[in-house]
């Protein structure tokens, strides 16, 4: 099959970018898409031209890094997939697509479909954790977990930091991302400790990043391949204003004694 692309070339953040065509006629069905951008950089590679910049690692669905646009949308397509997981057999013989990196002032762009989400890491780095003593392995039994939050957990945790949420974004918000992360934690004993603290720094990090503020568009579960839901963002900022309420009432000493 022949498939037509349309990729964005961009040597660096600061440096001008364009669309440039190229022509794959020896795709084939039972290839993935990264596979098939693979064909293509081979061939630019013989003709001793630059080959298309994308990032990827586990190609499995699990790492996150492949996200980009594919004719507008985070990852293409077909929902519930990041682009490693999708396959030709998607498109049709002649198709013609329009590949883009994600578009946010947080994700800067690396070079091509490459964009630096070291944002993400900053944000976990200021509270997507759980400060315990590392050791043996405990007892699985050792703290019942009512099956409710412990799904609830689960499907937080399922978050890859893939950016899509941020990319399908009006306003390039990371509140579904950073939602995902506060709301796994905060379902679990081991994580209500620190919970007020973590949703406090990371909705502050999150704004001192540049992301937008979310206006509830939805956009961002709509194209999520993981499925992550809008409600952890309504924990989150549940979370983040009862934080807010205690430390103010704390500073204004409400809360001594």
């Amino acid at each position: 099959m022949k498939i037509i692309l349309n990729i964005w070339r961009q040597q660096n953040a600061t440096s001008a970018g364009r669309m440039v065509r190229y022509e794959v006629p020896n795709a084939n069905e039972h290839m993935s898409f990264l596979e098939m951008l693979d064909v293509l950089n081979e061939e630019l590679t013989r003709k001793g031209e630059d080959p298309v910049t994308f990032e990827h690692d586990c190609r499995e669905g699990i790492c996150g890094c492949c996200g980009f646009m594919i004719d507008g949308v985070p990852h293409g397509p077909q929902r519930g997939t990041t682009v490693c997981q999708l396959h030709m057999r998607h498109f049709q013989d002649g198709d013609e697509l329009w590949l883009e990196p994600f578009r946010a002032k947080a994700f800067p762009v690396i070079k091509d479909l490459m964009v630096d989400r070291s944002s993400f890491d900053r944000i976990i780095a200021s509270g997507g954790f759980i400060s315990v003593n590392t050791g043996s392995a405990p007892d699985g039994n050792a703290l019942p977990i009512i099956k409710r939050c412990a799904d609830m957990a689960m499907d937080a945790a399922a978050c890859i930091g893939c950016g899509a949420c941020v990319a399908s974004c009006p306003n390039a918000s990371a509140s579904l991302f950073v939602s995902a992360k506060i709301s796994h934690l905060g379902q679990l004993p081991q994580g209500q400790a620190e919970r007020d603290r973590r949703a406090t720094r990371m909705v502050l990090k999150m704004t001192e990043e540049g992301f937008g503020y979310c206006t509830n568009t939805g956009e961002c579960e709509a194209v999520c391949p993981k499925g992550i839901t809008i409600e952890n963002i309504a924990r989150m900022h549940r979370d983040y204003i009862k934080a807010s309420a205690t430390f103010r009432e704390e500073a204004s000493g409400g809360g001594a004694g």
